[in-house]
């Protein structure tokens, strides 16, 4: 069983992390409001079934995050959260993964008095590229 979706803004990424360490992706969708905006890479904004089926790849990977929340900014009904996370162990194919950064989040109360992810931003202000047209 996962956990309830957060009362808290300051819960969002533990939440989404007990979630996405389930292994199923209709629980981490669950974390996201509807519209919500994924970023799997700097400057790739994605929305819907796109942005369910980009975080599902991560989700795939077989490999746990673990979320340290840096700062929670609460402003009414929503939340700037900047959060350290890193993906580090062998994917289900054995191949080692290592994939961190320092999320740019904003989250949102619904009406439920639940906090969801308006925009997942994971790799925050990490540039688009590093100059020499490769993807950093």
């Amino acid at each position: 069983m996962v956990r309830q979706l957060a009362e808290r803004p300051e819960d969002v990424p533990l939440v989404f992390a007990e979630r996405f360490n389930s292994g199923d992706p209709e629980a981490v969708a669950e974390v996201y409001e509807e519209g919500a905006v994924f970023v799997p890479e700097p400057g790739v904004p994605l929305t819907g079934a796109r942005a369910r089926a980009a975080n599902g790849r991560f989700v795939g990977l077989g490999v746990p995050i673990v979320v340290r929340p840096r700062h929670v900014y609460t402003s009414g009904d929503l939340a700037l959260l900047i959060v350290d996370w890193v993906i580090d162990g062998t994917d289900r194919d054995g191949r080692p993964v290592h994939i961190e950064g320092t999320a740019t989040d904003v989250a949102r109360r619904g009406r439920d008095g639940r906090w969801r992810y308006a925009v997942d931003n994971p790799f925050g202000v990490r540039p688009e590229h590093d100059g020499s047209g490769k993807n950093m």
